[in-house]
């Protein structure tokens, strides 16, 4: 929402300044998010007169300009425009100042060997428009050396606030100025609308016709201006347009436009000559398209409201005219148009089009419905007053609504609700400025809420509207209450997993992103999903119809894409929720990621010592091992079994898991599952289930030292053992584990050998354990014998046989 000050005051008369009016706006919820003083930025300009103007000595389309500023000797100008010549007043610009269109800053300098110590300025140097065939031409009783934005009239700063959707009063100058009278800024002028004597019974009748379906318009009032001329809009209207970015196009849009920025109140004008027969008001019909204003052809459906006559439909109810019944120079009879509209049907048939204009982002988050009939004849004084003309008298189709309600507001409330401490006096007093009706003493008063209100509905709205203008600043600080045991934790395990994952995944050097939650059924099919459950009802797209049963799709498709655009070696991850099914038990909270190409943990790229290579599994194993200590999952129990889900490369895979419990999967991709969603590898990938780690066990009354270091020197001790092919190198870590799990503290494979020596379907694993004392140093015949434990614990667990 933009406005001038000069135009905030046509409804305050304020009594602070323009800094205080600033701050205060965005005190009193009404953000303010920008504030453009051309006057500022133009401040260095003044008004100069070309004295002489001849060519270039070293150039044949340039001019060697003496310019006057009003003080000081002629000025040396080089100059390239070609409507430069004695006797021009234009625009200056000296040394040192900053051109606003290119952030230059101009200096003395040489041009073609001849000195240039300043400039004559274009429009859009200026930043004023587009025009830059030439210098700015200004009238020739400009007055030299005056500063240009004071002779341009310039000084009007324009504000840009940002309006929340429960707060459309404020989309009209007036609300905000209303707003700013309760906090104390000013006095709001209020202008009674009186109405206009119709001369003639209107020739134009309305049908509201929408059968056995809910009305989409409850009022619709209009009438007939005869006589009229149209053209273009006087310069103060123009000039307020263009202040605010709209385009001036004549005098009877112009009405509208200023009425919608001006009052919150759209209106819509016809051309009556256009118009064939009374209007209807109604749904559209399958097949019915309309040309609207803008130039575009829409088809519309039943679901629209629209204006139409016998010949059709000739408007998009409360969001755009048409083309074909729009007012041009040669309209000389007008029927203006002043509706209600259902807000939902609005934005929802905005949508569908994909039409955003300012009539319905007003109608869409509801306008005052008592000013429908008064907006009309605002309007009419408008029109008259610039064209001329003979009004109708008003139709009106419908009913305005009833939109008054009581609320019982306890004066407590302020106090309980915001902890600010107001007087009667003060509370009676804001919601009066601010159009409340308020009767009836305390401690229980009633307040009616005025029409362009609709938002407030209860007693904690009146709490805000109070506390929103008395100010924050009186709403004293509060500790939070102290019951000995220590402030509670704010979040869950999960979201605290959550915000784990995302940092130790980052922390690899892997990127987030935010994929789509649906997925066609093929792909959906193919990562585990595709139940019939999970299909979308309504989808946005034809291959956005299921919900995600797994990330990994999405973090393909964008790996993909970047490759595509030459950023191959990517890392990215995904923390979101994945879809079994239908129930709540369903939903699941998933961390995943991927590594592209050579993107390793390492590095990624060429380099000229060689190559890194391309990601592996065990790159994807080792992001999700982080992750998920991270998350305080007990990795050391963590059993890696090679069972993962199909999408992954058999034998280039495993799953992460605590008994029965898949806590994830990680693996390199399979090749059918990467053509499936048309990208191309290597790719290597892990998913996590937030959901599914451990809740950790509650701390002993005892906390252990975080650093608890023996005194006496580990053993290792290395074992080699030939064992099927089939069996897992983890069941042997495990069983050589579980001999004595406070004596071993660790486990591990550095060898796994299969070749000459060594029967067919057989390998070698050679593990090595060690033994950490605690108590006394290890004798050689303890050694021996927990390594005999070993031995046969594994030969027993796993059918091994010592190698030797």
């Amino acid at each position: 929402m933009k406005f001038t000050l000069s135009w905030l005051k046509e409804h305050l008369d304020p009594t602070a300044s323009f800094e205080e009016i600033i701050d205060r706006l965005s005190l009193i919820g009404l953000e303010v998010e920008g504030v453009e003083d051309k006057a500022k930025a133009l401040a260095p300009f003044v008004v100069g007169e070309v004295l002489t103007a001849e060519k270039h000595p070293n150039a044949d389309k340039l001019k060697l300009c003496t310019v006057s500023i009003g003080k000081g000797d002629p000025i040396q100008v080089v100059c390239g425009a070609p409507n430069a010549r004695a006797g021009l007043k234009t625009v200056f610009a000296a040394p040192g100042t900053v051109i606003p269109a290119t952030g230059v800053e101009l200096k003395i300098g040489k041009i073609r060997d001849v000195e240039s110590r300043g400039m004559l300025c274009s429009a859009r140097e200026m930043g004023l428009s587009e025009e830059h065939e030439g210098i700015m031409e200004l009238p020739a009783d400009a007055p030299v050396g005056k500063p240009f934005a004071e002779f341009l009239g310039l000084g009007d700063p324009v504000i840009e606030i940002a309006v929340t959707p429960n707060r459309a009063d404020c989309l009209g100058v007036s609300g905000v100025a209303r707003d700013l009278a309760a906090a104390g800024l000013g006095t709001l002028k209020t202008r009674a609308v009186k109405p206009v004597p119709g001369t003639y019974p209107c020739p134009v009748n309305v049908t509201l016709d929408f059968g056995a379906t809910p009305s989409l318009c409850p009022a619709f009032a209009v009438r007939v201006v005869r006589g009229v001329k149209n053209g273009p809009s006087p310069d103060w209207l123009q000039a307020k347009l263009r202040a605010i970015g709209l385009r001036p196009i004549n005098a009877l849009v112009d009405v509208t436009n200023l009425l919608t920025m001006d009052r919150d109140r759209p209106l819509h004008v016809f051309d009556l000559k256009k118009v064939k027969g009374d209007l209807t008001v109604r749904r559209a019909k399958a097949g019915e398209s309309l040309l609207a204003l803008d130039g575009r052809t829409y088809q519309l459906d039943e679901t629209m409201c629209v204006i139409a006559t016998a010949d059709g439909v000739e408007s998009l109810a409360g969001i755009m005219g048409g083309e074909e019944s729009g007012c041009d120079e040669t309209t000389t009879d007008v029927v203006i148009e002043s509706a209600l509209w259902e807000p939902i049907n609005i934005a929802q048939t905005g949508r569908k089009l994909g039409i955003n204009s300012d009539a319905r982002f007003r109608f869409e988050r509801g306008i005052d419905p008592a000013f429908t009939v008064p907006g009309l004849e605002l309007a009419t004084h408008l029109v008259m007053d610039l064209c001329g003309g003979e009004p109708s008298e008003v139709v009106m189709a419908g009913a305005i609504p009833d939109t008054t309600r009581t609320i019982d507001f306890p004066l407590s409330e302020v106090k309980r609700l915001s902890g600010l401490e107001a007087s009667e006096a003060e509370i009676v007093e804001v919601l009066t400025r601010l159009g409340f009706a308020v009767s009836g003493a305390a401690p229980v008063m009633q307040v009616v809420p005025p029409s362009w209100r609709a938002d407030v509905d209860g007693k904690a709205d009146l709490v805000e509207e109070v506390v929103r203008i008395l100010g924050l600043a009186r709403v004293p600080a509060t500790e939070f209450p102290r019951d000995g045991g220590g402030r509670k934790p704010v979040l869950t395990p999960l979201q605290l997993r959550t915000r784990k994952a995302r940092r130790a995944l980052a922390a690899r050097g892997m990127v987030e992103a935010v994929t789509w939650s649906f997925l066609s059924a093929k792909e959906s099919g193919l990562f585990g999903g595709g139940a019939p459950e999970l299909a979308l009802s309504n989808p946005i797209a034809s291959d956005l119809s299921d919900m995600r049963p797994s990330l990994l799709p999405g973090l393909i498709r964008s790996a993909q894409a970047n490759a595509d655009r030459s950023y191959g070696d990517v890392a990215l991850f995904e923390v979101g929720q994945v879809f079994a099914g239908d129930k709540p038990e369903d939903q699941r909270m998933a961390a995943s990621g991927l590594r592209r190409a050579t993107a390793k943990p390492t590095g990624a790229g060429r380099f000229w010592g060689g190559s890194t290579g391309a990601v592996d599994a065990f790159d994807a194993k080792a992001d999700a091992l982080a992750a998920l200590a991270a998350c305080g999952a007990p990795v050391a129990n963590l059993q890696v079994t090679a069972d993962a889900p199909g999408w992954y490369h058999p034998g280039r895979s495993g799953s992460f898991r605590l008994g029965s419990n898949v806590i994830g999967t990680f693996g390199e991709l399979h090749p059918s599952a990467l053509e499936a969603l048309d990208a191309t590898g290597p790719i290597c990938a892990f998913e996590i289930i937030l959901d599914r780690i451990p809740e950790p066990k509650a701390k002993p009354t005892k906390v252990k030292p975080l650093l608890d270091l023996s005194a006496f020197q580990p053993v290792r001790r290395d074992f080699a053992f030939v064992v099927g092919q089939e069996v897992g190198a983890a069941d042997i870590l495990r069983a050589a584990q579980g001999v004595d799990k406070k004596l071993i503290t660790e486990a591990s494979v550095f060898d796994v050998y299969e070749g000459p020596g060594i029967e067919a379907q057989k390998k070698s694993v050679a593990i090595e354990v060690v033994l950490q004392p605690r108590e006394r140093t290890l004798t050689d015949a303890e050694i021996e014998a927990v390594a005999a434990k070993i031995v046969a614990e594994v030969v027993k667990k796993t059918g091994a046989s010592l190698r030797g």
